[in-house]
């Protein structure tokens, strides 16, 4: 800001020896242009009383704009003591005050200037701006920062990033602006940043409390940009969309070309990151004047990969519900896109540990490469040692791999053994994400003979006994969802149940949502009542469950039914226990053709048929039973003597004290009372 004042005070003070015998001189200037700066209204008054060793001088201006640095200021004035101070042949002219611009707090301008050199302060609230220029170097300005506040400078930030805002932060260094007649502006800049903190408009890219050394050499050409920036980031924060980065406090070196014409795009011709061991980048970009990717050549590498989920991935593995993410090992990365597609890209694996902090996923020592292309055909493969899914082991696994036309596919099958059977994958096929569509995956699994006991245990499941499997030509993965296509099927209770209709909405992510349809097919009741403690009944137990949805793993809606057939050589018994379970859980009675204390004798009873239907809808089971009658539906329909039926007379039940009921049953709470 200084510079135009000091070219209006060179010329007003050749007109000084006037005001002396005059004792007073005003000058009043339309407009000034210089270097790329140009005052309006400007109006110069020196009240100089005779014989006095110094002068009043006011200098007044209605707007100062420095287009190429972005500054504009209005309502300027500046009130000094003006001194000339003679050295033998020398003359200096030295005037300090304070300076006002519009409404803001006053600062301190202290000016100085002779024949050969000019300098110039500006300070206040403890920071300050020298300027200093010679005579020999017309075209050269220095400018030395000490505390100055980043929002000094936020208007030369935003003279090429127009809707960044410096909010924070302190500078530190050395500016040199160069402006010569037949040249861009040209600024060279060796700072030290403090607390830096920056956000744009969208709130999409920010940067708080980052501290840094840096280099910049910026061009200003008419309408564009080109800078080269080169220096060191020490801890702080930095946001780009979802790219949140935690800065270490040992140092991180960054690099970056970047040039721009107009509100254009932005070419960054180099990009470099520098983290030791945790992660090193090199690359180039094309970006969107919104900072969109239009074009990217990208290499990441990292040969410790620890500190990567924590200081580089936070802004991705939170919302994919894996914050706590660990990693070991080291990678290399590397992708190209063209026109916002992706062309290619490579992820190899040296020695690498994936493990998830919730026990759901685990991966042991990854070793190989997976390469992608969307033009011509490349192959890769690569292996891991072992792993775990929810606790449960799996052993190792190669697989091999080819890409063409956009597609990754797997090019013959992959088994690896898990809970005692093996998990088969008969076909893959991957394609990342395009345009607005996310990445998509399908498969074809085979399971064979899986040991639900070890998963019920896993899981802390009840003790269901029994195998899974069956083949399942399509899995589909898009969306943040998995859909299942029929064919999974578990021999469970020495019954079936077959699943059809299965998906999965958010499978690692917040509230994940499971819908589906079962079917249950001659299961045996004394088995199942066995594992879950609720009393016992002998028989065989068929139904369906339609329309099921679990939010978090509990059931919000379902369509339930559930029954017994008659199966040659399989009794048909209930016990006294199963029959006080049942009547507790349901809001049932039991109607006998023998007097109450007679029941009492019998251990069990026979039974003709059981039936029970529950349709959940907004956390109310609508009961019902073998048959239904107004409120009343029988569960039990006794047979033979004593006869025994078990009979409802709510059928619409809170489901909360539903669950509450079946868990108090099956842990033994609710003991068995016939009179």
């Amino acid at each position: 800001m200084p510079r135009p004042v000091v070219t209006i005070l060179t010329l007003f003070l050749a007109c000084v020896p006037l005001a002396v015998q005059a004792q007073s001189m005003q000058m009043r200037i339309a407009r000034v242009d210089v270097a790329g700066t140009q005052l309006r209204d400007v109006r110069l008054a020196l009240d100089w009383p005779a014989d006095a060793p110094e002068g009043r001088l006011r200098l007044q201006a209605g707007e100062l704009d420095a287009g190429g640095l972005g500054w504009h200021f209005r309502d300027l004035d500046w009130r000094c003591p003006l001194r000339r101070e003679t050295t033998g042949d020398d003359a200096r002219w030295r005037c300090d005050g304070p300076l006002r611009t519009g409404r803001g707090a006053p600062l301190h301008l202290a000016l100085s200037l002779d024949a050969a050199t000019t300098t110039a302060a500006l300070s206040g609230g403890g920071a300050r701006v020298g300027l200093s220029r010679n005579a020999a170097t017309p075209d050269a300005t220095r400018i030395d920062l000490r505390r100055v506040p980043a929002a000094w400078v936020d208007a030369l930030v935003r003279a090429g990033w127009t809707t960044a805002r410096l909010t924070g932060g302190t500078l530190d260094g050395t500016v040199r602006i160069h402006t010569p007649a037949a040249s861009p502006l040209r600024v060279d800049a060796d700072l030290e940043i403090a607390g830096l903190a920056l956000e744009t408009e969208d709130g999409s890219i920010a940067a708080g409390d980052v501290d840094a050394e840096v280099g910049v050499r910026l061009l200003l050409p008419d309408d564009a940009l080109d800078a080269r920036i080169d220096g060191q980031l020490h801890g702080g924060e930095l946001l780009a969309g979802n790219a949140y980065v935690d800065l270490p406090d040992a140092p991180v070196g960054i690099g970056l070309d970047v040039a721009r014409a107009g509100e254009g795009d932005w070419h960054l011709s180099r990009l470099e990151w520098r983290d030791g061991d945790t992660l090193r980048a090199d690359g180039e970009a094309r970006l969107t004047p919104a900072f969109g990717i239009s074009a990217l050549a990208l290499t990441v590498s990292s040969d410790d990969a620890t500190a990567m989920p924590g200081r580089y991935l936070a802004g991705w593995l939170g919302p994919a519900g894996v914050a706590g993410l660990s990693l070991a090992g080291g990678f290399r990365a590397g992708l190209v896109i063209e026109a916002a597609t992706l062309r290619s890209g490579e992820v190899a694996f040296h020695r690498l540990d994936i493990a998830d902090a919730d026990g759901r996923f685990q991966l042991d020592r990854l070793d190989g490469a997976v390469r992608y292309s969307a033009a011509s055909p490349v192959r890769s493969a690569f292996a891991w040692r072992g792993g775990a899914l929810y606790g449960m082991p799996f052993d190792a696994a190669a697989w091999s791999l080819e890409s063409g036309g956009g597609m990754l596919r797997l090019r013959e099958p992959v088994a690896f053994s898990f809970l005692g059977g093996e998990i088969g994958f008969e076909s893959l096929q991957l394609q990342p994400p395009a345009d607005d569509a996310g990445l998509r995956l399908q498969t074809a699994l085979r399971l064979d003979a899986l040991d639900i006991g070890v998963l019920a245990r896993s899981l802390d499941w009840p003790a269901f006994e029994g195998t899974l499997g069956g083949e399942i030509p399509t899995v589909r993965y898009a969306d943040n969802r998995i859909d299942f296509g029929d064919g999974l099927s578990m021999t469970l209770f020495d019954g079936r149940v077959d699943v059809a209709s299965l998906a999965i909405e958010r499978p690692f992510g917040v509230l994940p949502t499971v819908t589906g349809d079962l079917a249950l097919s001659a299961l045996d009741l004394q088995a199942l009542t066995g594992v879950f403690g609720f009393g016992s009944i002998e028989g065989r137990l068929h139904g369906r469950i339609d329309e099921l949805r679990l939010v978090d793993w509990n059931a919000t809606a379902f369509d339930a039914e559930l029954h017994t057939e008659r199966v040659p050589g399989v009794r048909q018994r209930i016990s006294q226990r199963a029959v006080q379970d049942i009547s507790s859980v349901g809001d049932a009675s039991f109607v006998t053709t023998l007097q109450g204390r007679a029941i009492a004798l019998f251990d069990d009873f026979g039974y003709r048929g059981i039936g029970i239907s529950c349709r959940l809808r907004n956390a109310v089971c609508r009961m019902g039973g073998l048959r239904s009658e107004g409120n009343a539906f029988t569960i039990v329909q006794g047979a033979g003597l004593p006869r025994l039926d078990v009979v409802g007379f709510n059928r619409d039940v809170d489901w909360p004290t539903l669950v509450e009921r079946l868990a108090a049953a099956a842990g033994g709470d609710v003991a068995p009372v016939i009179e």
